[in-house]
């Protein structure tokens, strides 16, 4: 397979992944070796609930501390949300946004979100998975993968 076509297959399955390279990236080198890539692309098509929570939760804690503070979460929905042109301080809904979050996900009251309260969450309502954004390739894109890559496996000996 040529890069071209490894390059149109990833893309299918990670369009919608916005911090990919961050979640990938675990030794922060910036790079993503052979075995990250691995890792990811398992955890993508088979991980289990609790390996896409960590995912998640490391993708969403944007500096590393172990917490998802009310400015992580403010600068995700910010960018993940769409901005309305009636709104005169769109700042302020997503605010409120985060507050609301907060009072949903951050069992322990301290203003912001351990993996604690965030897997608490989310084993109660699953779809707080992505709270933050999409992270995860949705199903129709896994499929996509999925199909292209099992196809033919005769098609992977020229790489």
């Amino acid at each position: 397979m040529n890069r071209k076509k490894l390059q149109k297959l990833t893309d299918t399955l990670t369009k919608n992944c916005k911090h990919l390279f961050r979640g990938f990236d675990k030794d922060n080198d910036g790079c993503v070796n052979v075995l990250e890539w691995i890792h990811g692309l398992s955890l993508f098509l088979r991980g289990s609930l609790e390996e896409k929570m960590k995912y998640c939760f490391e993708v969403f804690d944007l500096n590393g501390d172990g917490f998802i503070s009310k400015e992580e979460m403010f600068h995700m929905l910010k960018n993940s949300l769409l901005k309305q042109p009636s709104e005169e301080d769109p700042d302020e809904g997503i605010k409120d946004l985060v507050e609301i979050t907060l009072k949903k996900m951050d069992h322990d009251h301290d203003g912001k979100l351990s993996f604690a309260d965030y897997e608490l969450a989310v084993r109660e309502e699953t779809l707080l998975l992505e709270a933050f954004g999409p992270c995860l390739p949705d199903p129709k894109s896994q499929m996509e993968f999925e199909a292209q890559v099992f196809k033919d496996p005769n098609e992977f000996n020229d790489m």
